[in-house]
């Protein structure tokens, strides 16, 4: 596919000047290019989700508060 780019001078100069140090074309340099920055893309979009901090302290729920209801933890809430 043929496309136009509108790049940096200095950034086509290096890429020229790369292409001509390992004997190949602008294009293939650009494409190698693309394809690493597509590649880490894509394995940075698989990576595990972060792990959030876990509170571990002492301490707990006030005796008589059902932890499985809202209405309970509301009212203890109010309470305090």
């Amino acid at each position: 596919m043929k496309t136009t780019l509108d790049l940096n001078d200095t950034l086509v100069g290096e890429a020229k000047a790369l292409a001509a140090r390992q004997r190949t074309t602008l294009t293939r340099v650009i494409e190698e290019g693309l394809q690493l920055r597509l590649r880490a893309q894509r394995v940075a979009s698989k990576a595990p989700p972060a792990r959030l901090p876990v509170f571990k302290g002492k301490g707990g729920l006030v005796g008589g508060v059902d932890p499985r209801s809202n209405k309970s933890m509301l009212d203890a809430a109010d309470e305090a």
